[in-house]
């Protein structure tokens, strides 16, 4: 079975950057690659998700033009460049993997164990 393995939280300073990975074990080419994160208290969401290709992304209103998705297919990597981070950024970041289907990324059907980001 394919596994998704985030690495690269921490504890940072409000304004400072942080870069996740999300590390397959298997093929993603196929499929949308996508980062969630839960705050303590509140319900998961989405934070940016990206296409097989890479042509389609999407982001959350709150990170847009602080936070950059990419990935890399030749090595089943997916990463979230997080800049000018506030500490409402603070909680545990998820990698995903979800069916491209007709345009659009499905529902995630595939997790990580998730990473925390801790925004202070």
């Amino acid at each position: 079975d394919v596994q998704l393995v985030e690495s690269g939280g921490g504890s940072v300073q409000a304004g400072g950057s942080l870069r996740l990975s999300c590390a397959a074990s298997g093929y993603t080419g196929s499929y949308c690659m996508g980062w969630y994160r839960q705050a303590p208290g509140k319900e998961r969401e989405g934070v940016a998700r990206m296409s097989p290709g890479g042509s389609v992304i999407y982001y959350a209103d709150s990170v847009k033009g602080r936070f950059t998705i990419s990935r890399d297919n030749a090595k089943q990597m997916a990463y979230l460049q997080m800049n000018s981070l506030k500490p409402e950024d603070t909680g545990v970041y998820y990698c995903a993997e979800a069916d491209w289907d007709r345009g659009t990324c499905d529902a995630a059907f595939l997790w990580g164990q998730g990473t925390q980001v801790t925004v202070s």
